[in-house]
């Protein structure tokens, strides 16, 4: 294996591990906040019950996340110096508001938090819950603004002097079509995946004590998983209709990654439309004359689904590998290279993460729907089935997120930077401007080579399993703890004994 490829793997590895925390925390800290205004709203003490518990899971959690997190900046520099000189003055712009604002913020308010129970008024003391839950988002906001310049280059250009991208307008880098709308999308993910969390653990626990005759208890729980599943109701219609977004803004933007997903081989003529393929084996080969063979074999196709989808029009034309290579060829390479240079991303890949991230997410809407019709009216349930369902879906949301980057990431190969690709009217790709893009072959470091990559390749590897390890015993050690009885709620004192060290009882 070369550098490029090692390093391309390293990167992998530590994004899509790292993401595993990333949803649930960005989706769980508001849910959090939610749970502890409804105890500062009512008073009621199974609130507080649920707050704490939860609040436990959350910051376990938001540790791993961190910790996972910081190894990647590092990459940038290191293994991807090029693209580090090509595009970091626009590619750091958001990455450094997320630092110096968002992540102190989080951080700051979230050890008040923790150490403020019964030390701030509670009224206080909920504001800081409700600002690392603002910050978190804010710092998703950030960072997923940075990702969508890589997509779609908006707001730089490019610099011939210095032979790097410098910035033309941070607004469109950061309110740039694509960067709104993957927002969008990743925060509907995020709270399908703590709603699935919060909903399936308080239904698991629900059931339990309904089994046990724990009547008290199963009512506190089904507290909790009427929260979750409200949450992971609404957030899946955002997620539907996010989701339909971005694919039509991706066909616009990045026609080789939609090409790839559905094996589209060749754009279609006339106003027949393009079919949605559910299932497909094989790929699109590209012949020696530069035509499009279809070698796949469709057992499921809806016929002109997938332009509906792409442009809310049955008759739309969705551009095929045929026209968006050709394109990308003319605006880089001559005839003679045309012929050993596939623009296309691995088209396997692409097109199962896409229906795979699908799959998944439904396991999410299966709960909740069965979950609110189980707790309707008051309704506590002892269903065997509801616990199984629920503990089977607590792994699903997040699969399903690990697929989506998957898709998002390998989509936009061959080029780490995709280029501004334009669509006219008629929906046919008609120019590419080529300035800002930028080749992962190109962007790879030329002074970092196999040797140091497989080193922390491997190291990366061990020491994220070690914390996979932990990560889950603690999760599963507080959750198989359930509620805490015992504890007393805290009361606001008006003399505070300053020469007790601050503890927190997680």
């Amino acid at each position: 294996m070369q550098a490029l490829d090692l390093a391309r793997w390293q990167f992998g590895i530590t994004t899509v591990y790292h993401f595993i925390f990333v949803p649930l925390t960005i989706g769980l800290t508001p849910l959090v906040a939610l749970l502890q205004t409804f105890w500062y709203k009512t008073g009621k003490d199974e609130w507080y019950r649920l707050t704490r518990f939860f609040g436990k899971l959350l910051l376990i959690n938001f540790a791993l996340g961190i910790v996972t997190g910081i190894v990647q900046e590092f990459q940038f520099g290191l293994n991807w110096s090029e693209y580090s000189r090509m595009v970091g003055d626009i590619f750091g712009a958001p990455l450094a508001m997320e630092a110096l604002a968002a992540f102190f913020i989080e951080s700051t308010f979230l050890g008040i938090w923790i150490f403020g129970w019964g030390r701030l008024s509670r009224g206080v003391h909920l504001l800081t819950i409700w600002l690392v839950a603002f910050a978190v988002n804010l710092s998703a906001f950030f960072i997923l603004a940075a990702n969508s310049f890589m997509q779609y280059p908006n707001g730089a250009t490019f610099d011939p002097e210095l032979d790097r991208a410098a910035m033309a307008n941070l607004g469109e880098v950061l309110f740039s079509t694509l960067s709104l709308s993957t927002f969008w999308h990743t925060i509907s993910t995020a709270f399908v995946v703590a709603g699935t969390f919060l909903g399936g653990i308080a239904i698991w626990w629900m059931v339990r004590a309904v089994r046990a005759g724990n009547d008290e208890s199963a009512r506190v729980y089904r507290l909790g998983g009427a929260v979750g599943c409200w949450a992971l109701l609404i957030a899946g219609i955002s997620l539907i209709f996010s989701g339909h977004h971005q694919a039509q803004v991706i066909t616009e933007l990045q026609p080789t990654k939609m090409a790839a997903a559905e094996l589209l081989c060749t754009t279609p003529t006339g106003d027949e439309g393009a079919g949605f393929t559910v299932i497909a084996f094989g790929e699109c080969v590209q012949n020696a004359d530069g035509g499009w063979t279809d070698d796949t074999t469709r057992l499921i196709e809806i016929p002109k689904m997938l332009s509906w989808l792409a442009w809310t029009d049955g008759s739309a034309k969705v551009t095929g590998m045929d026209t968006a290579e050709q394109v990308l060829d003319d605006a880089y390479l001559t005839p003679d290279e045309a012929k050993d240079v596939d623009w296309i991303p691995p088209q396997g890949v692409t097109f199962w993460t896409f229906r795979f991230m699908i799959f998944f997410g439904m396991f999410s809407a299966v709960l909740a729907v069965v979950g609110l019709l189980a707790l309707r009216g008051g309704r506590t349930s002892g269903s065997g089935f509801l616990k199984s369902w629920a503990a089977l879906s607590l792994p699903m949301p997040f699969i399903g997120g690990a697929f989506g980057w998957i898709f998002t990431e390998i989509g936009r190969q061959p080029f780490i930077v995709y280029p501004k690709a334009s669509l006219s009217a008629e929906h046919v790709l008609t120019g590419v401007e080529t300035d800002l893009s930028l080749q992962t072959a190109n962007a790879v470091s030329p002074v970092v080579h196999e040797g140091p990559i497989w080193l922390t390749v491997i190291s990366f590897t061990l020491i994220y399993l070690v914390l996979a390890v932990a990560w889950f015993y603690l999760m599963k050690r507080y959750t198989a703890k359930g509620l805490n009885y015992d504890e007393a709620i805290p009361q606001v004192k008006a003399d505070l004994d300053d020469s007790k060290p601050l503890t927190f009882s997680y």
